[in-house]
């Protein structure tokens, strides 16, 4: 591949030796890569933390916006606020990302991608991105990454919080909440809206003449609530539910009343656990998820509505090889709507078992899962990994994974005079092979990693769905984190080669590079930093006959504490008001000024 001396290079560009003195541990536990507890320096997948700090202080407005800045992944978004966007982790397509909310899977069964327009930034408290194939730890969709978002939770004492901000494009939010407990009992519940006028979604090269330069808003008002009872000495008990209603407006032509989209965003859970001992647990949960889309026109009304509806059980427990987990679940989608689909549910039931550990300077993890669909029937799919601590600070790795993805609902039996499903589409699946180098030392991480994904049974609807007999996407990614006293960095460099081999032409809205840096600063009451993004040209249909250009953005914050309890602090969004897409036709905001207010007590 033609890109890969450069990662090589700036590799060997990093000096051999950080800092000496005493620093924190770069470890910290995630779920997401195991299914169960792990600290990252055990891990040898590629998982990204972005944490309550650093989604306060990120530019990104939305999910697919922080995502897009603090992950490193591509995205492509359909104009402002509220607008359908597509999330693109290490290149592979928006429906083969997994989203999950709490350990709930989310997502549309008749777009068959995740909804991440909907998610409130405001109730969420951490996010983990996976990144590589876990079909084997998640079954379908999980063809190139995991994102999981954790909303906030209660602990121990009481502590309230509230939150305003003003901004361009007559951006306004406001939140408030609280959380609390004892040890026996913990909660949490937060509420937020925002409004924002907005701007013209499109712009004149939009396809079908659906251009309106008038003003595009979006509305929306969210809730999230949890309250966790340890009730008995070993067993604890937890329900969760999170609700989002979104309005959002978008051009229907000119002269023409514009469309009103209307999203519901609902997860809910229940959990018990059985802790047998610090490292033996039995987990049972319930979880549902409803995705529903309304859509108002001049011509006409059209409902998209998926629930989704969960039964997981799974049992961890320590061995001297690791920890062991073993699991059950049952997955039904179902759908309706205006659309008259052939078939409006199926049922997924499946098996998983896994272990990863390490012995001295050796790491591991495996993963076997078995799924039977009721449309497609079965499909097995693993995960190997394996890596060597060859002195405390180097570590190399390879791994191995393969993965499949279900065809959507709309992919099937979906037919407008712009789309025709096919009922012969067949799954899709994948063989991903892996190999990296981490240097860690201190509070430095530098992670060099090459990835290579061949997908069997294509899915393409450019200019009809079939199934292409392969797609291959390769590439490198080189992350680097960092800590030097009051100073904060981050580092993402992707190097992206994603085709259909059929033609040999490049999958749509993908870069071949893609950069983005983070630098922050903290000093006394202030902290203060930027943010760069940047990122090559890319074609914007599978006949690679549109090109979008590409561009570069520059984001700036900062943040003062007034007193212990109030802060207030400014984001100026692309500084150098830059014109660009992400899609061809669909405006993004230029330069944006927002002014938030917080209060929340100090204990």
């Amino acid at each position: 591949m033609r890109h890969a001396a450069l990662p090589l290079a700036m590799l060997a560009a990093f000096p051999s030796h950080a800092q000496t003195e005493t620093v924190a541990s770069l470890s910290e536990t995630v779920v997401t890569a195991t299914r169960t507890e792990t600290r990252t320096d055990a891990l040898i997948s590629d998982v990204v933390v972005i944490g309550t700090e650093e989604i306060r202080r990120s530019t990104g407005r939305t999910l697919s916006e922080v995502l897009n800045r603090s992950a490193g992944l591509q995205m492509s978004a359909n104009g402002g606020l509220g607008k359908q966007s597509g999330i693109y982790v290490r290149g592979t397509e928006a429906r083969h990302v997994l989203l999950l909310v709490d350990g709930v899977r989310y997502g549309s069964s008749t777009a068959g991608s995740a909804s991440f327009d909907n998610i409130p930034l405001g109730v969420i408290d951490r996010i983990e991105v996976l990144k590589g194939p876990a079909s084997a730890l998640y079954g379908s969709d999980a063809v190139g990454g995991v994102v999981q978002v954790f909303t906030r939770r209660g602990a121990k004492g009481f502590m309230p919080n509230a939150s305003a901000t003003l901004g361009s494009y007559g951006h306004r939010a406001a939140s408030a909440g609280f959380s609390g407990g004892t040890d026996a009992v913990s909660y949490a519940l937060n509420v937020g809206t925002v409004q924002e006028t907005g701007f013209s979604a499109t712009n004149p090269k939009v396809s079908f003449g659906n251009h309106n330069p008038d003003q595009d808003g979006f509305e929306q008002d969210s809730v999230s609530a949890s309250l966790r009872w340890a009730f008995a000495p070993g067993w604890s008990t937890l329900v969760h539910f999170t609700q989002a209603d979104g309005t959002s407006r978008f051009d229907q032509g000119p002269g023409s009343f514009d469309v009103r989209s209307e999203a519901t965003s609902r997860i809910a859970g229940w959990g018990l656990e059985r802790r047998w001992a610090s490292d033996s647990r039995t987990q049972l949960k319930l979880s549902r998820s409803e995705d529903d889309s309304t859509s108002f026109s001049d011509f006409e009304t059209a409902v998209f509505d998926t629930t989704q509806t969960q039964v997981t059980l799974q049992h961890d427990w320590g061995i001297s090889l690791g920890t062991v987990v073993v699991g059950v679940e049952s997955l039904k989608e179902a759908v309706s709507g205006t659309q008259a689909y052939a078939v409006t549910s199926r049922t997924t039931d499946a098996a998983f078992v896994g272990l990863n550990g390490q012995s001295g300077a050796h790491l591991w993890q495996a993963n076997v899962r078995r799924d039977r669909n009721s449309q497609f029937g079965g499909a097995t799919t693993g995960f190997a990994s394996y890596g060597y601590q060859l002195t405390p600070n180097w570590r190399p790795h390879l791994s191995y994974g393969t993965s499949f993805k279900a065809p959507s609902f709309n992919t099937l039996y979906f037919v407008s005079p712009f789309f025709v499903g096919n009922p012969s589409t067949q799954p899709e699946r994948g063989r991903n092979s892996e190999v990296g180098l981490t240097y860690s030392r201190g509070l430095h991480e530098v992670k060099l990693t090459r990835f290579d994904n061949r997908i069997r049974g294509f899915i393409t609807s450019q200019p009809v769905v079939v199934n292409v007999p392969r797609a291959r996407i390769e590439g490198w990614s080189l992350a680097y984190g960092g800590s030097a006293g009051a100073w904060n960095w981050e580092a993402n460099l992707e190097l992206l080669d994603a085709r259909n081999e059929a033609n040999q032409r490049k999958l749509a809205r993908r870069a071949d590079q893609t950069l983005t840096l983070a630098l922050d600063h903290t000093r006394g009451a202030w902290t203060w930093g930027g943010a760069v993004l940047a990122l090559s040209d890319r074609f914007d249909n599978a006949a690679n006959t549109v090109r979008l250009p590409g561009f570069a953005t520059l984001d700036l914050h900062a943040a003062y504490r007034l007193e212990k309890d109030w802060s207030v602090s400014l984001r100026l969004n692309n500084l150098a008001d830059k014109v660009y897409e992400t899609a061809q036709g669909f405006n993004q905001p230029g330069r944006a000024a927002y002014l938030t207010l917080d209060w929340k007590p100090q204990r």
